[in-house]
């Protein structure tokens, strides 16, 4: 398990750094496959580079320890946590199940035709010790699938403009995203800048 960790900026940069892995590497789900960030709004994320298995474990203990669930249950929930921005594939949340339930993390029972997990007394203490880190990366999702919304809800309107101004917009947002995703896997300092620069642009236009 990860240590000293910093979880109190997750700016964007920042977070996409803590998800995708450090390295570009990842870890095995044991036998199974390796961990992705998955597909966010539109397909695969450019540049996504590995997710660590153990990070994602304890994200599926953090949700297992509020209700049982079914893998597809797990990644819809997951994805509305995020409000849309990261949903895994079923190639990512097997393979950690199987993988948690192997170690004695979880376990499982069939549900009609499909298989129902729930986390163990293992499981708990394995997410008791890492609690932390399970709930920095829950806030995380959470935070970027707000700050997403609210880009989403603010070219909402765009089609009600004149064709010109429209093409514009679109252009401009098109630009902004390509830019985002140029700069994945930043170190804190330049998520910082990043954010300062996009707090800027929404003041300038609000008017404030």
């Amino acid at each position: 398990m990860h240590h000293g960790r910093d979880h109190r900026d997750f700016h964007f940069g920042h977070f996409a750094h803590f998800v995708m892995g450090r390295h570009g590497g990842g870890r095995r789900f044991g036998r199974g496959g390796h961990g992705f960030f998955g597909r966010g709004p539109g397909g695969d994320f450019p540049g996504a580079r590995r997710l660590s298995s153990q990070d994602l474990q304890l994200v599926i203990l953090a949700l297992l320890a509020e209700k049982p669930a079914h893998g597809y249950e797990l990644i819809k929930i997951i994805e509305e946590r995020s409000d849309g921005f990261y949903t895994p594939s079923p190639g990512v949340i097997y393979p950690a199940l199987t993988y948690l339930e192997e170690v004695g993390h979880s376990s499982v029972e069939q549900d009609g035709g499909r298989k129902l997990y729930s986390i163990t007394p293992q499981g708990e203490a394995h997410l008791a010790e890492n609690r932390a880190t399970a709930d920095a990366i829950l806030q995380a999702l959470s935070r970027i699938g707000r700050r997403m919304d609210e880009v989403r809800e603010a070219f909402a309107g765009v089609s009600d403009l004149d064709a010109d101004a429209s093409d514009e917009l679109h252009r401009a947002r098109h630009n902004l995203k390509r830019a985002l995703r140029s700069r994945l896997g930043s170190d804190p300092a330049e998520a910082r800048r990043i954010a300062a620069i996009l707090d800027r642009a929404a003041a300038e236009i609000l008017g404030k």
